[in-house]
Order: structure tokens, then sequence, then C-alpha cells
């Protein structure tokens, strides 16, 4: 893929390369369902892929791979994959993704090409930028919205702030289960079609 190919990815185009961030900060329902706050690091690839074409919308992408470890631990106590797009057309960014725990999210919002700040919903219930959960975490960590922020900021460096809204039986309040972290490039533009 060319460089004028990864300038088709709008403000995805920041993003291409191998990340890793050391100052996670991870805010989470605990064994005893009350708060947990766990420090990680995070190592993050995206690859650009080939255009898609869905008859008239042409999408632009990034396919990613993201795994966190608690600091001081050996394993990874999270990872998600999928696809980050953009259709200029339509002024849109998009993130497409599974967390091996049974959930997968479609997140989007409108951007403009040069932006280097934007924010992404998804909805539980909504067929355009929704959740959908298996049936336990349906039942007993319902995720009713997910809310995510980058930040592409100079130097290689860009920041994200998530906050996954979770309904937990038997708490009035929603749990806010809120992740940040600011990440490094190491490598740049991992090209793959």
């Amino acid at each position: 893929m060319e460089d004028a190919q990864i300038m088709q990815l709008g403000p995805l185009a920041a993003l291409a390369g191998l990340w890793e961030g050391e100052k996670g900060d991870d805010l989470a329902p605990s064994d005893d369902l009350g708060t947990e706050n766990n420090k990680y690091r995070e190592r993050i690839l995206f690859e650009p892929i080939l255009p898609v074409q869905n008859h008239e919308q042409k999408l632009f992408g990034l396919r990613y791979h993201r795994t966190a470890w608690r600091l001081g631990e050996a394993f990874p106590f999270h990872e998600d994959l999928g696809y980050w797009l953009w259709d200029p057309a339509a002024r849109q960014v998009m993130r497409c993704f599974i967390v091996p725990r049974g959930v997968a999210i479609i997140a989007g919002g409108t951007v403009e090409p040069s932006a280097s700040q934007f924010t992404l919903l998804a909805e539980s219930g909504s067929c355009v930028y929704g959740i959908s959960s298996n049936q336990f975490l349906d039942k007993n960590f319902k995720t009713l919205r997910f809310e995510l922020t980058v930040t592409i900021h100079e130097g290689n460096t860009y920041s994200y702030a998530e906050d996954t809204q979770l309904q937990i039986p038997g708490q009035k309040e929603i749990f806010h289960h809120r992740d940040s972290n600011t990440l490094t490039r190491v490598v740049a533009k991992q090209i793959h079609a």
C-alpha cells in the first residue's frame, strides 16, 4: 500500500503502525462488584487494509489487534481485535471490534478528515452503532453505552479515553468502566494488504 493510499484513511491515517503504552488506567467492576483500579501496559497494531467497496460506499480502514497486561503480570488481562473504518463521503469513523468475553461493538461518529480528536459512540438496542453481548453479560453486566474519545498528539503519540457504561443487577447507578492510556508509535506504517 502506497503512502497516498494511507492518506485516504482521513483521520485514521495517523494511527497506522505499532503503538505501546505503559500508563494505562482501568476502572472496572471488582470480583465483589465493587470497583478495582488496574494499571496496565498495552500494545496496539494498526495495519492498513485495501479499500472496501459496498456498492457506492467506499471504506478505507485499519485492521487492529490490541493486547493489555496489568503492570507486573506476564499474561494479558484484555484483548480485542477488529477494524477501524473511514467513510470519507459520509465523514464517518467506525470502530468494529470483538472482545473475547462475548461482546461485539460497532461504534461510530461524524468526523472531519483532518480531525486530531474525535468521539465514537455505540448504544445497546441500536441497529446503527450498537452493542451485542452473550447471555451471561447481558444479564449480569449489560453494556448500555460505549463512548470512546481519541486524541492524536504531535510527536508520534495518541491517547484515548473509553467509558463503557454497565447496568449491574442490584446497583441503582450505572457503572462507568473506564479505560485510558497514552501510547507512543514504535514502528510506523505496518503495511499488509
